[in-house]
């Protein structure tokens, strides 16, 4: 009984690896959901994509754009943002909220916010100073790491 136990497991652990493993795909431009190709040409249209690529896990998919300048951008399989990170670079403002970026000027004036994140109703911001901004899906702020 251990034996058939033990293959069993075996067995499904070896088809969930298969399943998981790396299935990536690289992409054009014009392979991307309309409304990502939309997002790069309204707010990245003077910079060139290194490589695009199709991202399949067990349960999810999303697609991820690298840009010359170092930007990564993550989209969903429908073409919506869900992370922008400029690295060096403030993220275009029209992007983010606007009670995210009233709170970020009056708490840290003078500072850009070099990358945002959504994800199920929360957002994460990160700094030029590096500070980390949590604010739910009302905008309001419930954690700040530093």
């Amino acid at each position: 009984m251990k034996k058939i136990l033990f293959a069993l497991v075996a067995i499904f652990t070896l088809g969930v690896s298969n399943v998981s493993a790396d299935n990536d795909k690289l992409v054009s431009k014009s392979e991307l959901p309309v409304k990502t190709q939309q997002f790069l040409d309204q707010y990245f249209a003077n910079v060139k994509i290194t490589y695009a690529k199709l991202e399949r896990d067990l349960f999810d998919r999303s697609y991820e754009v690298v840009l010359a300048d170092g930007t990564k951008l993550e989209f969903t399989p429908q073409g919506d943002w869900k992370d922008v990170d400029c690295r060096y670079e403030e993220v275009p403002a029209a992007i983010v909220p606007q009670p995210i970026r009233e709170f970020v000027a009056s708490t840290h004036p003078g500072e850009k916010i070099l990358k945002i994140e959504k994800d199920r109703g929360y957002y994460e911001v990160k700094l030029s100073n590096r500070y980390e901004l949590t604010f739910n899906k009302d905008y309001k702020i419930v954690d700040i790491d530093n």
